[in-house]
């Protein structure tokens, strides 16, 4: 009898310890369970966000629609997602490589710089300046959201390397070499005419000693492959891809093959992995949505809005190709690919976060960054512990901003 009720109780101890186990797996995993997440230093690489402060009435402050002013990143999404901040992108586009041009480039990535740094003098209260890893959790802590600085395109420094001296000094801390389209430093991954330099032109390899002497991380997306290898090869301090993807996922020209991903890793280097739908996947759009599209950004470019009722007009007019030509969105599953397949080939010491918000990124189930949660959702559900989602958030990006620091020599 006292050992039947011995077993009795213990029996009923191991359900009651199962049903524990059980609710707290349901409250780890729960779908809408932010997780570890909340508690995590959460940083993208790349955000292209600058490019929308320069809309006439634009309001950082206030919540946005992605599916009406195709904004994804606004302060109240921002806590949504927990997004604590990151690389605040200085985006220009590619154009003539004439005197020109580089003026007016120069004079585009100047204003970009001044838009970031009035967002952060007109909101001293919710964003910071961050120049050194050191910067970033402390500005976090204190409930602000982290202003890094970078250059995609470098493109407006002319024929001049010592022009980045000046965006130094302005506080960008990272530079990405070229855009869609061969420029004067180097070979783009997806010019129409294919590489022109073999890599690195003489001034591109001038480019990556001085940022390396000004302890800048370098940034290789968009970069063709020879020119991702070589910079590999060149820099004294590792590389990062801001906004990349795996070629072994999905075959796309902007994605990287496993070959040099590994040389990369072996060079300390990081990929972060984007969300724009087309480097993720064949998509299934009306072939006269893309068409549409570029009628209505050559007139953007042509015409930019200068008032509120212009920029109205823009966004309806790009509405309506929208219901007109609906779009194809790749998925959050095919985001997690990526994803994992850099964990798997590399580790979690050599993969981040750069899902190009406002540049054209956003998946379906994954429009803004109010989304952010599923992610770290998906990787703790694949395994991943504490300090490699810590890592892959921002962890590895830090690392490469403390390792270029170091080793500048100016």
């Amino acid at each position: 009898m006292e050992n039947n009720q011995h077993s009795g109780a213990l029996s009923r101890l191991l359900i009651l310890l199962g049903l524990a186990v059980s609710a707290v797996g349901f409250w780890l995993f729960a779908p809408n369970r932010p997780l570890l997440h909340d508690d995590l230093l959460v940083l993208d690489a790349h955000l292209d966000t600058p490019a929308v402060l320069d809309r006439p009435g634009f309001d950082i402050t206030a919540r946005h629609d992605p599916h009406h002013d195709f904004s994804q990143v606004d302060v109240p999404r921002m806590r949504d997602g927990g997004l604590d901040g990151g690389f605040w992108v200085i985006y220009t586009p590619q154009g003539r490589l004439t005197e020109d041009g580089f003026a007016a480039a120069l004079a585009h990535a100047r204003h970009r710089n001044t838009l970031i740094d009035d967002m952060v003098a007109s909101h001293s209260e919710i964003f910071a300046h961050a120049t050194l890893a050191e910067h970033a959790a402390p500005i976090a802590a204190a409930g602000k959201r982290v202003v890094f600085k970078s250059i995609e395109n470098a493109y407006p420094l002319g024929m001049d390397v010592s022009l980045l001296d000046e965006f130094y000094a302005k506080g960008v801390r990272m530079i990405g070499l070229v855009h869609m389209s061969n420029n004067q430093f180097a070979d783009s991954s997806t010019d129409k005419n294919g590489p022109k330099w073999g890599g690195l032109s003489p001034l591109g390899r001038q480019l990556v000693e001085r940022a390396n002497a000004l302890g800048m991380v370098i940034d290789a997306s968009h970069a063709h492959d020879a020119t991702l290898a070589q910079l590999i090869e060149l820099s004294r301090t590792p590389i990062i891809l801001s906004h990349s993807g795996a070629k072994h996922i999905f075959d796309h020209p902007r994605n990287v093959p496993d070959d040099l991903l590994q040389k990369l890793a072996a060079q300390g280097g990081v990929i972060h992995i984007n969300s724009l739908s087309g480097y993720l996947k064949t998509l299934q759009s009306d072939p006269e949505r893309r068409p549409a599209l570029m009628a209505l950004y050559g007139d953007l470019r042509a015409n930019p809005p200068q008032t509120l009722a212009e920029q109205d007009a823009f966004l309806a007019r790009r509405r309506a190709i929208d219901a007109q030509y609906p779009p194809d969105f790749a998925d959050f599953a095919d985001v997690m690919a990526h994803i994992q397949h850099a964990l798997t080939i590399l580790g979690p010491q050599h993969v981040g976060i750069g899902l190009d918000w406002d540049g054209g990124g956003g998946v379906a189930a994954l429009h803004d960054i109010a989304a952010l949660p599923k992610i770290t959702q998906a990787m703790q559900r694949a395994g991943y512990a504490r300090q490699q989602l810590s890592d892959v958030w921002s962890g590895n990006l830090l690392r490469l901003l403390r390792q270029a620091h170091a080793a500048r020599q100016h």
